[in-house]
């Protein structure tokens, strides 16, 4: 009975080290650099994005990764205009908030190095401008709330690489290109364009 027992727990052990090996869980974080197509004028502007990444191995080279992050993103326009002989400097920023669902699948050239690639799924939480006009040294500056203007789901791929390291942390750059039009009401197809570069752990 005790060789019995003794063999059920090793089997038991040796299945809660399998599962540990093949799915992970983790947090990550990093900056963005982003921009909206067809913008006039539109520069990337800096932001940031946090959350939850897991993965699953089905096989040494394949596995799939599902995340839930906060995505900080937006554009930036810096532009000066003249009406009636009076120029206006204008810092316009338009910053958008999503929780974004990445959705990848995962390849390993080699031990640690991947390559990412999927759909991702994002919902908007807030949409809103800010507006620093600077006539003759005067500064103005406007706050706007314009969600009801923008598409509240948005669809992209997203590719990028990764390195894990022997120690749970893993560093990524990945690339996001946003296939909704966003501002439906445009004349031309708005949509996200988002670099990204961050760090995480996973145990």
């Amino acid at each position: 009975m005790k060789n019995i027992l003794s063999i059920l727990a090793l089997m038991a052990m040796g299945y809660q080290a399998n599962a540990q090996e093949h799915f992970k869980i983790g947090a990550k974080a990093g900056v963005n650099f982003s921009t909206l197509s067809n913008v006039s004028k539109g520069e990337m502007l800096p932001g940031f994005y946090v959350g939850a990444v897991s993965e699953i191995k089905f096989t040494e080279k394949f596995s799939f990764q599902p995340e839930l992050v906060y995505s900080s993103q937006g554009v930036k326009n810096v532009y000066s205009e003249t009406i009636a002989g009076v120029t206006s400097n204008h810092h316009n920023h338009d910053k958008l908030g999503y929780i974004n669902l990445p959705l990848l699948a995962k390849y390993y050239f080699t031990k640690g190095l991947s390559v990412e690639l999927g759909p991702q799924f994002g919902l908007l939480l807030k949409a809103t401008n800010k507006d620093e006009v600077t006539t003759d040294g005067v500064e103005v500056k406007e706050d706007r709330d314009f969600k009801n203007e923008v598409n509240t789901f948005d669809f992209g791929i997203g590719a990028g690489l990764a390195y894990d390291l022997s120690n749970g942390f893993f560093v990524n750059a990945r690339y996001n290109l946003g296939l909704t039009n966003l501002a439906p009401n445009a004349n031309d197809k708005v949509s996200n364009r988002v670099l990204s570069f961050g760090v995480g752990f996973q145990f």
